[in-house]
C-alpha cells in the first residue's frame, strides 16, 4: 500500500496507507460510530461528497455482498479507518471493500489514530479535509483546503431523473415518493405496509404529483440542508392538508421549513446506528441509526401546528414531529433501521393510519397502476 496523508482544515496531519481508489479529495470530514454496516454507509446518499471516518478499529472483515446495497452508486469521496482487512470471512462477500471502493473511486486510507481523528471532530465540529499522498506540501494543501468551497444543492446530484414505480402484491394505498436521495430498504418498508409507490425526482411539482392521484406522500433521506432546495420545500407546502406527509431525515427538515419552522446546523450531527432517541408519547426509548447534521430548531416549532414526539438523549435535539390535523409525521432517525426491530417499523404503522383515515383502501386497484 502507498503512503498517504490526512490533512485537516486545522492543519492537524495523519500519516497511514492508501486504499480503494487512487487520487486526492477534499471534502467535508465526519465521523460514523457504528460497528458494522459499512457497505450501507459507503452506498448512502446522504453522505454525498463526505469523508467519512469509522470509529470502529476493523472494517473490511466481512467483505461486501450483492444484497446489501442502499442505493444504485457510492456518492462518498473518502474513507478513513483504522485497521483495514482485505481478507473478508463470510460466505455471502463477493467482492472485497477495496475493490469496490476501486470500482467507484472511493479514496481510502488506513493505520491512523481514528480515536484522536474522532475526539478532534468531535470537540471542534466537522470541518474540511484532504487525502492526498504522502509527500505533498503541508502549507499548500491546508491553503487549498480553507480555499475550498463545499458544494450547496447537493440533492440534484443524487436524485432520480425520473420517474419510477415499486409496487407490492395486494396494494391498499398509493404513495408519492420525492427523492431527496432514496435508500431501497425504505421503499421495501413502505411495500411492507400496503403501499405501492411512485418514485419523483426531487423538484416534482405539486400539480405534477397529485397529477398521479396518490393517497399519501414520502419525503426520504438526503444531503445537504434544506435551506438548499426551497423548491422542494414549496411543493411540501402547497400539498399540506391535501396529502398524509411521512419525512425521515432531510425529508423531516424540508416538513419543518414548510410548516415555518427553522432549523440549525450541528456542531458534530447524529451519524451511527447506536443513538438513543426517547419517544415523548410512550417514554420509551429506541436505539436508532441516523446520518445528518441538521436540526429543527426547538424555539421555533410554537405557532406552526407541529408537535415534538421524539427527542434524542444525549443532546436534546429534535427527533420527531407530527400534525395530527394535517396528518404529517417526520422523524431524523431510519425507521426501517433499529436495534429494536419489533417498534422500528410503528412509525410506518402511524403513516399507514393516516393512509387508511383519508380512505385509502382500495383505490390502488382503480389508479395507474
Amino acid at each position: 500500500m502507498a503512503k498517504r496523508l490526512l490533512i485537516l482544515e486545522n492543519g492537524k496531519v495523519f500519516s497511514g496507507e492508501g486504499f480503494g481508489a487512487s487520487g486526492e479529495k477534499i471534502a467535508e470530514i465526519v465521523f460514523n460510530t457504528s460497528m458494522v454496516g459499512y457497505q450501507e454507509i459507503l452506498y448512502d446518499p446522504a453522505y454525498y461528497q463526505q469523508i467519512v471516518v469509522m470509529s470502529y478499529p476493523l472494517i473490511g472483515n466481512y467483505g461486501v455482498n450483492d444484497d446489501d446495497f442502499e442505493s444504485k452508486s457510492i456518492y462518498m469521496a473518502g474513507f478513513v479507518v483504522h485497521e483495514y482487512n482485505d481478507r473478508p470471512s463470510n460466505f455471502r462477500y463477493t467482492m472485497t471493500l477495496q475493490d469496490m471502493m476501486q470500482e467507484n473511486g472511493v479514496v481510502g486510507i488506513c493505520g491512523l489514530d481514528t480515536r484522536e481523528l474522532v475526539k478532534i471532530l468531535r470537540d471542534e465540529g466537522s470541518m474540511r479535509a484532504m487525502i492526498t499522498d504522502e509527500g505533498a506540501d503541508i502549507a499548500e494543501c491546508v491553503e487549498k483546503i480553507k480555499s475550498t468551497r463545499l458544494e450547496t444543492r447537493q440533492v440534484e446530484k443524487v436524485t432520480t431523473h425520473k420517474v419510477w414505480h415499486c409496487r407490492t402484491r395486494n396494494p391498499k394505498y398509493s404513495v408519492a415518493a420525492i427523492d431527496l436521495g432514496l435508500k431501497y430498504n425504505v421503499i421495501k418498508k413502505l411495500n411492507d405496509e400496503g403501499c405501492n409507490v411512485i418514485v419523483y425526482p426531487a423538484f416534482t411539482s405539486a400539480e405534477d404529483i397529485l397529477s398521479y392521484h396518490p393517497q399519501g406522500l414520502f419525503i426520504s433521506d438526503g444531503p445537504g440542508s434544506p435551506e438548499d432546495i426551497p423548491e422542494v420545500v414549496e411543493t411540501v407546502r402547497k400539498l399540506k392538508g391535501k396529502l398524509p406527509i411521512f419525512g425521515v431525515g432531510l425529508g423531516q427538515l424540508v416538513i419543518a421549513l414548510a410548516m415555518g419552522a427553522k432549523v440549525k446546523k450541528a456542531k458534530v450531527g447524529h451519524r451511527g446506528v447506536n443513538i438513543p432517541v426517547r419517544d415523548l408519547r410512550t417514554n420509551t426509548i429506541d436505539i436508532t441509526a441516523q446520518n445528518h447534521c441538521f436540526a429543527v430548531d426547538a424555539q421555533s416549532i410554537d405557532g406552526t401546528g407541529l408537535t415534538v414526539t421524539h427527542i434524542n438523549v444525549l443532546d436534546g435535539d429534535i427527533e420527531g414531529i407530527e400534525d395530527k390535523e394535517n396528518k404529517i409525521i417526520g422523524v431524523m432517525f431510519r425507521p426501517d433501521k433499529a436495534a429494536m426491530p419489533k417498534r422500528a417499523p410503528y412509525v410506518f404503522d402511524t403513516f399507514a393510519e393516516y393512509l387508511n383515515m383519508s380512505g385509502g383502501k382500495g383505490y390502488a386497484q382503480k389508479n395507474r397502476y
